[in-house]
């Protein structure tokens, strides 16, 4: 049985539950059958709502892409169409073996004008609530879609931060080496030197004028 064929049966029998319900409540307080018809009335509204909503949500987390989705507008139209008919029709017959009336409609009634505002009732709601139903849904996709780019923009910001952390630790060892060359040069500058006594072309020593061996320098 296909998915409009359930839609259109199940709502055809909450129908008919919901106005014998409404009947036996309007025979114990006849005074107050207005508010009872707007309760009945509501209680299918939430039936519909509920379900074509979930179908929206179901419809929608299956096929991300809207061009994928089920014909669901077709779909409920159908149901309601079944469901309009189904529940006047029981109606009718559920009416001859009740004590209360469900109405005092007669079949004609019952498959025309009664079945026409049972089928707007329940498309209409139905239309709304699969609208609303896959909006949800793509409102949570756009949330999970910003939470995962804000993480996104977080984690690069702590790959740069490490990445300024380890040009910064590199930048003192680049320096260590001049500052160690530096150390050395001063070390062997306060060294101390040999000083050679100085020699003449022929390779003797040569004498200064008190007959010492005088230095390369002169001293």
């Amino acid at each position: 049985m296909t998915g409009w064929a359930v839609r259109g049966i199940s709502m055809g029998l909450v129908n008919v539950v919901v106005r014998l319900l409404l009947g036996a409540a309007v025979s114990m307080w006849p005074l107050s059958g207005s508010a009872l018809r707007w309760v009945a009335y509501a209680l299918v509204l939430l039936v519909i709502i509920v379900w074509a909503g979930i179908d929206g949500i179901r419809d929608r987390r299956k096929h991300p892409d809207p061009d994928d989705g089920e014909d669901l507008t077709m779909v409920w139209l159908k149901a309601a169409v079944v469901g309009g008919l189904l529940g006047g029709l029981l109606s009718w017959i559920v009416d001859f073996f009740v004590d209360f009336s469900l109405g005092q409609n007669g079949l004609v009634f019952e498959l025309t004008s009664g079945a026409a505002f049972t089928i707007l009732t329940i498309f209409i709601a139905a239309s709304v609530a699969v609208f609303a139903g896959r909006q949800i849904v793509n409102r949570e996709a756009k949330k999970k879609l910003a939470t995962s780019d804000a993480e996104r923009a977080h984690d690069r910001q702590l790959v740069n931060a490490g990445q300024e952390n380890r040009s910064t630790q590199s930048e003192p060892a680049r320096s260590e080496p001049a500052r160690s060359e530096r150390q050395w040069a001063s070390e062997h500058g306060e060294a101390d030197t040999e000083v050679f006594s100085a020699v003449d072309a022929d390779g003797k020593p040569r004498l200064d004028k008190r007959g010492r061996h005088g230095s390369a320098d002169g001293s």
